[in-house]
C-alpha cells in the first residue's frame, strides 16, 4: 500500500478536536466524516473512541487510497472503507452500502467550506439533516467569521489567499452558515473557541 498523504494542520489540530469531540459525542455511535482528505482525523478518532463506527468519505478519489492507509497502519477494524461522497449530490450514499444503521449519531466536516463554493454549504446542511439520527450532532470545523467579533491578522490574510485562488472560496460568515442550517432544519447549539483562531460548532436538529 502507498504512503498516505499527511497534512501538517490535522496533525496539530486532531488532539484539539477530540478533546471537544469527548464533550460533544455519547460513548458509542455511528459517525460520518464528510471531506476526509488524507485520513489524519478519522484515523485519530476511530483509534481514540474504538466504540464508535467510522465512514469516511471524499470527494476525490485521489484521497480514498491515503484514508485506507492510514486506517490500515492503525489496524482499526471500526473503519468502514472509504467513500466517494460529493455533498452536492442528491443521495450521499450508495444503495448497496452496508451501514449498521441507516443513519449517523454524528456527522463530522472539517475544513471544507471555505475550501468549496458556497453552494456546498446549504447542500452539506440538507443532506446532514437527512441523515442524522434523533439526537445526533452534524460537527464542523474551521475558521469562520463573525459579526462583533474581530478577525485575526491571520485569518484576514487566509481569506484574502483563498479568494485570489478561486472567487468561490473563502471563509464563511457564521450568521449566513447559521441561516443555511435553518432552511435545513438545524441549529447551532454550540460553539467552541479552537487553537489556531478556528471554532467547532455543533449543529443540532430544531425542534
Amino acid at each position: 500500500m502507498s504512503q498516505p498523504d499527511f497534512s501538517p494542520a490535522a496533525e496539530r489540530n486532531k488532539q484539539p478536536i477530540l478533546d471537544v469531540l469527548r464533550e460533544v459525542l455519547s460513548e458509542r455511535g455511528n459517525a460520518l466524516e464528510i471531506a476526509s482528505g488524507t485520513g489524519q482525523h478519522v484515523a485519530w478518532f476511530a483509534a481514540q473512541l474504538p466504540r464508535w463506527s467510522w465512514q469516511p468519505s471524499d470527494t476525490y478519489s485521489s484521497a480514498l487510497s491515503s484514508i485506507a492507509a492510514y486506517v490500515a497502519q492503525q489496524g482499526l477494524s471500526n473503519v468502514r472503507a472509504p467513500l466517494l461522497l460529493d455533498v452536492m449530490a442528491p443521495h450521499w450514499l450508495p444503495e448497496d452500502a452496508r451501514f449498521d444503521a441507516p443513519v449517523f449519531d454524528l456527522i463530522y466536516c472539517a475544513n471544507m467550506l471555505h475550501i468549496s463554493p458556497w453552494a456546498t454549504c446549504a447542500a452539506l446542511m440538507r443532506g446532514s439533516a437527512r441523515h442524522l439520527a434523533p439526537g445526533g450532532v452534524l460537527v464542523t470545523y474551521g475558521p469562520y467569521l463573525e459579526h462583533g467579533v474581530q478577525t485575526s491578522a491571520g485569518n484576514l490574510a487566509f481569506d484574502q489567499s483563498l479568494r485570489a485562488q478561486n472567487p468561490d472560496w473563502g471563509i464563511r460568515l457564521l450568521d449566513e452558515v447559521a441561516q443555511e442550517a435553518a432552511c435545513a432544519g438545524l441549529r447551532l447549539s454550540a460553539r467552541h473557541a479552537m487553537p489556531a483562531n478556528n471554532l467547532l460548532l455543533v449543529w443540532t436538529v430544531a425542534e
